[in-house]
């Protein structure tokens, strides 16, 4: 499988990023510092995205920091299940996502939990999507950091790249020197 992060053949899929799951984190601010990062630069490099939500109505909705980024004509959806490829509206999603961005072969996950929901996610979309997955490491977390640690150990090991944000926006941008270079260096100053 190719493992190159290009914008171009990338989408973004935010992971459960709310009001009252993402304060118990060990590395809550990390998570939404980077998390902007990712965002931003979806926006100014027309990455499109998916967002999920698990069970809203108890957990609260995706942080407004996070969600006044999201990129117009996202998908959030809400969801019950560990893995977002589970739920019934992710199949949708995609498509949909497919449909009017063309084919993308690789997925950039972020979020919460990373020993949960995050590595779930991550096994399904290679299972069952047969996609790269890259997995922005400091986007995500966990309530204890061991667990948040050994997920990425685990999604390693069945092939996700596992990288920091700024690689995989450096990816994404691929050269300096552009307006969209310009635009999001000031996110890592």
């Amino acid at each position: 499988m190719r493992k190159s992060i290009t914008a171009q053949a990338s989408f973004l899929l935010m992971i459960d990023e709310q009001e009252k799951l993402l304060p118990a984190m060990f590395n809550k601010d990390e998570i939404i510092r980077n998390s902007v990062r990712i965002l931003t630069a979806a926006r100014e490099l027309s990455v499109p995205m998916i967002a999920s939500e698990q069970y809203p109505k108890g957990i609260g909705p995706t942080i407004p920091e996070l969600k006044n980024l999201i990129p117009e004509g996202s998908t959030i959806m809400e969801k019950v299940e560990f893995s977002c490829c589970a739920a019934p509206a992710f199949g949708d999603a995609f498509l949909n996502l497919s449909f009017n961005s063309g084919t993308k072969d690789t997925v950039i996950l972020f979020g919460v939990e990373t020993h949960i929901c995050v590595l779930a996610t991550a096994i399904d979309l290679i299972e069952k999507y047969n996609l790269n997955v890259v997995i922005a490491a400091d986007a995500c977390g966990s309530r204890d950091e061991r667990n948040h640690n050994l997920a990425l150990e685990a999604a390693r090991s069945l092939g996700c790249l596992v990288v920091p944000t700024e690689t995989v926006v450096y990816h994404m941008l691929e050269k300096a020197g552009t307006p969209q270079f310009k635009a999001l260096l000031p996110l890592f100053k």
